[in-house]
């Protein structure tokens, strides 16, 4: 059975929404909000805050309404259909640490580059992706000029012109992102150890933000707990955990190692030759300004296994954006235990993290599916698929962390 996905599920996962005219969006600029309510999320849309340079924050401590403090209460579903509550248990630390969240290419406004109002299909992603990290980290996510989806089509069309294209609305996206960051920076972090959270466009840009402000820059570096960049092409040199775009950042290989990135790009088989994902110098890759070098590859890090080897997913999905559950899941969240498993594979020149559906005869849980095509695999659900096991991530790095530095 195919799971069903609401505009929260579809668009929290789905950067790049329409390029190389793979996928589809809805028409129009999207209608500015102030305070209703999202269908699928059921969290208000909070009144945007301004911060000391002029930064909209869509999520940040105090905020009314925040999106990224929506309830992290689950019902787990396992095979035998014995539902339970499940909820991801707070860390009383929580509040010393800051989680930087970049979200993914979710505006379908018709110009090249998203203005900064807070409309809902930001709210959506950021109730999707990024609110249980709440969890354990005080979470910011400022509003930046995003490249559009049109703008990207066009950007990753191959016609004359579009490279040009590519560059510029990454610009401009990566200048309004670093206004926000240099903000948080000045006025808001004070000093707290800090964990990055990226999807796609979103972790294109944060790719290049820690390539050019903080992989040589020890006042940041050294706060850094951990930077997840899920569906952004990381590269680095092959069989290699550091090198190529970052000098100082190195993969993630340890429950207990800080100062590392988690990437990866989810597929259900080895990814096609004309995969956005995956291959070094290709797709998404182009936006943060990685090019495909000899020796060079993608990055993988199992989130459910930072050592390697094969391991359980722990998905939770919004309870709004799945059909065909019987009884009706009344939580806000849902979750499937032992529904997938993960490991990370490589083979001619592509590298990605292998999701199995573990799913048997007489298992009616919904599963996901390659929503976008082979080309984009499950993209969609880069998050979503591993959101527990990430959160964990986040807990057992800031354990380390205070360990460390106490």
């Amino acid at each position: 059975m195919a799971r069903g996905i609401g505009t929260a599920g579809r668009l929290a996962g789905a950067a790049l929404l329409v390029a190389l005219g793979t996928a589809s969006c809805s028409s129009g600029g999207g209608s500015s909000v102030s305070a209703t309510v999202p269908a699928t999320a059921g969290a208000t849309v909070p009144a945007t805050a301004g911060g000391a340079s002029g930064t909209v924050w869509l999520c940040r401590p105090g905020l009314a309404a925040d999106p990224c403090a929506f309830s992290p209460v689950a019902t787990a579903v396992p095979a035998s259909g014995a539902a339970r509550t499940a909820t991801l248990a707070a860390l009383p630390s929580a509040s010393k640490f800051d989680c930087f969240y970049v979200y993914p290419t979710v505006s379908d406004q018709q110009t090249a580059n998203a203005d900064l109002k807070v409309q809902t299909v930001e709210v959506d992603v950021a109730v999707a992706q990024a609110s249980l990290f709440s969890q354990v980290c005080n979470v910011w996510a400022p509003m930046y000029r995003q490249a559009t989806a049109s703008s990207i089509e066009q950007g990753l069309s191959g016609l004359p012109g579009s490279r040009s294209v590519l560059r510029s609305t990454f610009t401009v996206a990566y200048d309004s992102l670093l206004s926000g960051w240099q903000d948080f920076l000045a006025h808001d972090d004070h000093g707290r150890p800090i964990i990055l959270i990226g999807h796609s466009q979103g972790s294109a840009i944060l790719i290049h933000l820690i390539a050019t402000q903080i992989d040589h820059d020890p006042s940041v570096l050294h706060r850094l707990v951990v930077a997840i960049l899920a569906g952004g092409n990381l590269q680095v040199p092959a069989g290699q955990v550091v090198g190529a775009t970052f000098d100082n950042v190195p993969l993630c290989t340890s429950p207990t190692q800080t100062g590392c990135a988690i990437a990866y790009s989810s597929y259900p088989s080895e990814p096609p030759a004309a995969s956005l994902f995956g291959r070094a110098g290709q797709g998404v890759s182009l936006q943060s300004g990685q090019t495909a070098r000899a020796g060079q590859q993608v990055a993988c890090v199992n989130p459910a296994a930072l050592g390697g080897g094969t391991a359980d997913l722990s998905p939770y999905f919004l309870a709004a954006t799945q059909t065909g559950l019987t009884p009706a899941i009344l939580t806000p969240w849902v979750t499937y235990p032992g529904l997938y498993s993960a490991t990370c594979q490589t083979k001619d020149g592509v590298t990605w993290l292998q999701v199995t559906d573990l799913a048997r005869s007489g298992d009616s849980r919904p599963v996901v599916t390659e929503e976008l095509g082979p080309d984009w695999g499950y993209h969609a659900d880069d998050i979503g698929l591993a959101l527990g096991n990430l959160v964990r991530d986040v807990a057992g790095e800031e354990a380390a962390w205070t360990a460390a530095h106490n």
